[in-house]
């Protein structure tokens, strides 16, 4: 893996669960169709002893629930930058203390553009703005129909955000919601698990 990329593993790649054994992981969640997919992750990481924290967008919570994801990782999700803002730090300077890595799964063509505008104005941005990325990996995992995919936009907010010390998990090739196949495709959970455990060393 490149300092700002990463290669799709394969999936016949076998992902030691040990590398989570007591690591902070942050999932963050977008509102796109593959969220589903992050259901798993979220659980496998919470299996192999990770403390796992769910942050979601508002739009996110439109695909899975706060509570599935509560009900995974064990521990409270966060869908606004406001929640539990009467504690003595911010909640995202809080969430972004002392993590391990993050990952944002399915980062969506409007949070991809989000984030390499630098705006934190939900629970997802909000904690990534908190982050020292040379100090925490940040990864992201584009998800989106071919066509956004391929738009010009797009590509410019990759090298932004890859520019900004961002970690990019390849999409991959396959059949999506528009009933089409093609480039977008949010890799399995197995892939991103893979993808975890290699900046995790």
């Amino acid at each position: 893996m490149s300092d700002s990329s990463q290669e799709n593993p394969t999936s016949e790649s076998l992902v030691d669960r040990k590398a989570f054994e007591g690591r902070r992981i942050l999932i963050g969640v977008c509102g796109g169709i593959a969220a589903y997919k992050v259901a798993s992750v979220v659980s496998a990481l919470a299996q192999s002893g990770a403390e796992v924290t769910v942050a979601m967008t508002e739009s996110a919570t439109r695909f899975v629930t706060p509570l599935t994801f509560q009900a995974l990782s064990g521990r409270s999700v966060f869908t606004s930058q406001w929640d539990q803002f009467e504690a003595a730090d911010p909640q995202h300077v809080r969430l972004a203390a002392d993590l391990d890595v993050a990952l944002v799964a399915p980062c969506t063509m409007n949070s991809l553009a989000r984030i390499a505008g630098g705006f934190a104005d939900d629970a997802v941005t909000a904690v990534l703005s908190a982050i020292d990325r040379n100090v925490t990996p940040v990864l992201l995992a584009p998800s989106m129909n071919t066509e956004m995919w391929g738009q010009p936009a797009t590509g410019r907010n990759l090298e932004l955000v890859k520019s900004d010390g961002y970690r990019v998990i390849e999409p991959g090739v396959g059949w999506q919601a528009c009933r089409r196949s093609g480039a977008g495709r949010l890799p399995e959970p197995e892939m991103l698990l893979a993808a975890i455990a290699e900046v995790l060393g």
